[in-house]
């Protein structure tokens, strides 16, 4: 007799909830016709569900997420980088605290060794007359989870403890996978009996999942705009396996989840409303000229770092602010990145190159796209610190900058305050590679705004 087992899975929401209530009303229809058909249904969350960025989940800090996500009658979720280190560790152990499914996790501890109160390992569910065991793993970055207090492991190493088990009492077994596919695709070569890899994190759409050996990776791009489906036929000898993504084009929307979302926006809202400060005069931004604003910001990573060099680019300040009362809502706006401070050691040739590539056109222009960006353009690099002639950069370089005053020092090394996002990706090649980082969660650039704000 062949048993069919339904999973629906979802993965880098990112707080974009435009088609959440179609989203859910596609699950609670699946798992309905599932149910009348005598088969077996079943929902996960691969993580970054949350996103700082939108008000609901920085008024709630991410609770009204939680609420959403128990409105869709989630069976189990992982967490993603946007949970896991978005959150200061009192906040992240808060923020299921109300929530009605389990939160799989294998490879998050305390810094004793423990786990965290809300997450566990594994669980099995009993359906049909089936085992299905799922675990689930996070990326692991571990000098952001340090700074948190929290200890992140190798998800491989706490894999090859969990699968064997699972593998030995259950008919099948599935990965919530917050790493990556090219992550997902190693784990599939080298461990055996995964059935499923529900992924997440690089934004892969795979139209109909991909197969490496006998596991089924599948993921649904990002913000929403698929909800996957994987179908899994299983008898005494054969399982068969099926990858769909559903696109959300003129889909009904749910009407509970409409209510509920305007709920939770609205009590996001209502947080957001404090006063920070109250401005004499307003801020104007520029992402192309100098401005005081940016200059602001500049001196502001330069005095919370303790150090007296500093450089920020002017897009991470997406609107200016008029003069009068600042609330915390209004920071949001103009500065809704989940980027933090960091220090990093460059010799001056390498402080050079970074000046050079961010006062270029193409870098100033660029559109750039996560590294925990949420604006539109880089922008001009702005300096604390550091005088640059511009017009000497390009053809007598080694004269063209002064760090503190004195001409730079190619072999000399530089403490500089900058933003994590530097250190990621192929931005600054010489930040991203330099072996000193220091990073200093869990304040964000508007954090440091506020408190910058608060002094003056």
């Amino acid at each position: 007799m062949t048993k069919t087992v339904t999973i629906y899975h979802t993965n880098d929401i990112h707080s974009h909830f435009e088609n959440w209530p179609i989203i859910v009303q596609n699950i609670h229809q699946a798992r309905e016709e599932a149910e009348q058909a005598g088969s077996s249904f079943l929902y996960f969350d691969c993580g970054d569900f949350l996103d700082r960025a939108h008000p609901l989940t920085e008024g709630t800090l991410g609770t009204g997420n939680t609420e959403l996500l128990n409105g869709a009658a989630v069976d189990a979720v992982t967490i993603g980088n946007n949970e896991g280190i978005t959150l200061t560790k009192e906040e992240l152990n808060q923020l299921y605290d109300k929530a009605s499914f389990p939160i799989l996790v294998s490879n998050l501890f305390q810094e004793d060794g423990t786990r965290p109160a809300w997450a566990q390992p594994t669980k099995i569910f009993h359906t049909n007359g089936l085992k299905i065991g799922v675990t689930g793993v996070t990326v692991s970055y571990p000098d952001f989870y340090g700074s948190l207090n929290w200890k992140v492991t190798d998800p491989f190493s706490e894999l090859s403890t969990i699968l064997p088990n699972l593998r030995a009492t259950c008919d099948l077994v599935i990965v919530l996978s917050h790493l990556g596919l090219r992550d997902d695709e190693k784990m599939a070569a080298m461990f055996d009996g995964i059935d499923v890899i529900l992924g997440a994190h690089t934004h892969h759409v795979l139209p109909q999942g991909k197969t490496v050996g006998t596991t089924l990776i599948a993921q649904t791009g990002k913000y929403g705009q698929y909800v996957g489906a994987v179908t899994l036929d299983i008898n005494e000898t054969t399982l068969q396996k099926k990858a769909t993504l559903i696109a959300l084009d003129n889909l009904e929307r749910d009407p509970s989840t409409v209510a509920l979302l305007a709920q939770q926006e609205q009590r996001g809202q209502e947080q957001l409303q404090e006063v920070i400060t109250v401005l004499e005069e307003p801020l104007t931004v520029s992402w192309t000229a100098p401005c005081h604003f940016s200059q602001l910001m500049a001196d502001a990573l330069s005095e919370w770092c303790e150090e007296p060099i500093a450089m920020i680019n002017a897009g991470v300040l997406l609107q200016g602010l008029p003069a009068g009362p600042v609330t915390k809502g209004d920071l949001h706006r103009i500065c809704p990145h989940p980027i933090n401070p960091c220090i990093v050691s460059l010799s001056g040739r390498e402080l050079q190159e970074t000046i050079s590539i961010g006062l270029s056109e193409e870098m100033m222009t660029k559109e750039v796209k996560g590294f925990g960006f949420r604006g539109v353009m880089m922008g001009r690099l702005v300096f604390t610190g550091i005088e640059v002639d511009e017009a000497l950069l390009q053809t007598e370089p080694d004269r063209s900058i002064t760090v503190r005053g004195k001409a730079l020092q190619p072999e000399a090394t530089y403490q500089v305050a900058l933003l994590d996002m530097f250190t990621f990706g192929k931005l600054f090649p010489a930040v991203a590679q330099s072996h000193m980082k220091q990073f200093l969660l869990p304040e964000t650039l508007r954090d440091l705004l506020a408190w910058k704000l608060q002094k003056r």
